[in-house]
């Protein structure tokens, strides 16, 4: 029976002057799941990708964990005592010391620019990596290594040295409010701002916005000059072996230091961003699947009509011996049918045009505003099983009324029904 049930259901599937082609009014229903598929995979590609784009380039110059000190002064002392307790822990697979501070930048000329000062150990690439912003370096390095023999050196980000017009062997000069003792107007009791003069030594372009617009780096010392902070350090940056572990490592640490610091991970550092992202992701997701319910009343229309259609038929075949099971079956295995062609064709619609817009980046951004030039698409295939599962769940649900109507007709009210 099930072969009998097939041909009768591709039968039924087919234009009513006996074409071998689809009926119009499946076409229609299963352009609608295709469409639904389609969007849906698109989208959540675009979602998934800008997730990912915004992580990578947040993490070229944020480290996996940061150590931090409590206290008033926000100032870790004995850091180098801290730094091989760090070390020590398993997960860690480097650690180092940094400086973080805000400033003034200004090349000597009337144009001035509020800035981030970040100060690491000096290193070539591949030297000290806890972060890849070494990698980004597209001119000069971060040696910090200046003219006069001495790590006097900066480097800018690329958007920064633009606006600045200041480039490598170019001065630049930083000004903080470094509010240590000895460093205040004994007349107005406020900071006396700190000028250091340094040597434009390296370019680099993180393809974020916010760190090629805003960040200078400097050597470990200066920024410590810079902030006043004497031989103290703002904190110690962490590598993990594994990024996804990082969490883990950190409460390590927590355990490893007790009350003394705190260990923040990079998902807590950004947690407001990427708890926008997964709402949105999750937000699109329900919002598109109704595309796909949509799809699913097409079915349930296209069924009922073709029930009403074929009601003298049915009546035949029930009359002929073919049971209810059977009939229902026939009904099932058309919208099935539906299901699963709309959403193959549109998963491969959907994973196309994702393949087409990452290799091509059709739609460019505004970095200003979404801290990247292009839209980025990376297509995971749990987010893609999960759409062909519930596309073909619907699918097979909205042909349950209008199957149960076929196989409850009597053969004889069907077979006199006009």
């Amino acid at each position: 029976m099930k072969g009998l049930e097939l041909a009768i259901a591709w039968r039924y599937l087919r234009s009513r002057r006996g074409s071998r082609l689809l009926s119009f009014i499946s076409l229609i229903a299963i352009g609608g799941v295709i469409v639904g598929v389609s969007a849906l995979v698109l989208v959540m590609g675009v979602i998934t990708g800008l997730q990912r784009d915004l992580r990578e380039k947040i993490l070229v110059g944020s480290p996996d964990i940061r150590v931090l000190p409590y206290g008033e002064g926000l100032r870790m002392t004995d850091w180098r005592t801290i730094l091989r307790r760090v070390e020590d822990v398993d997960g860690v697979v480097a650690a180092a010391p940094f400086v973080l501070t805000q400033g003034v930048i200004t090349a000597g000329r009337e144009y001035t620019s509020g800035t981030y000062i970040a100060g690491i150990e000096p290193g070539a690439r591949g030297d000290n990596d806890v972060t890849t912003i070494r990698e980004h370096a597209t001119s000069g390095d971060f040696r910090f290594a200046s003219s006069d023999g001495q790590a006097r050196g900066a480097v800018l980000g690329r958007l920064l040295a633009d606006r600045l017009q200041a480039y490598v062997g170019d001065s630049v000069y930083l000004y903080t409010l470094a509010s240590s003792r000895g460093n205040v107007n004994a007349a107005t009791g406020m900071p006396i701002p700190k000028a250091v003069r340094l040597e434009v030594t390296g370019i680099f372009d993180s393809g974020l916005y916010e760190y090629d617009n805003a960040y200078v780096y400097v050597s470990l010392t200066a920024a410590q000059e810079l902030a006043g902070l004497g031989g103290d350090v703002t904190g110690i940056e962490v590598k993990t072996r594994d990024r996804w572990d990082a969490s883990r490592v950190a409460s390590r640490l927590d355990e490893t230091f007790g009350f003394q610091y705190r260990s923040v991970d990079w998902q807590e550092q950004n947690s407001t961003l990427f708890q926008a992202l997964k709402l949105e992701k999750l937000g699109m997701a329900v919002i598109l699947l109704l595309i796909i319910v949509v799809a699913a009343f097409n079915i349930v229309s296209n069924l009922t009509m073709l029930v009403a259609d074929k009601t003298k038929e049915i009546g035949i075949l029930k009359a002929m011996g073919m049971t209810a099971r059977s009939i229902r079956r026939v009904f099932l295995t058309q919208g099935l049918v539906i299901g699963v062609v709309g959403t193959v064709a549109g998963l491969v619609l959907g994973i196309a045009a994702s393949l087409a817009l990452g290799e091509y980046k059709f739609i460019r951004l505004n970095p200003e505003i979404y801290f990247i030039d292009h839209l980025p698409v990376q297509t995971e295939w749990s987010d893609v099983m999960l759409t062909v599962f519930l596309s073909i769940v619907i699918a097979a649900l909205a042909t349950i009324y209008p199957a149960q109507q076929a196989a409850k007709l009597y053969p004889i009210e069907a077979i006199r029904h006009e």
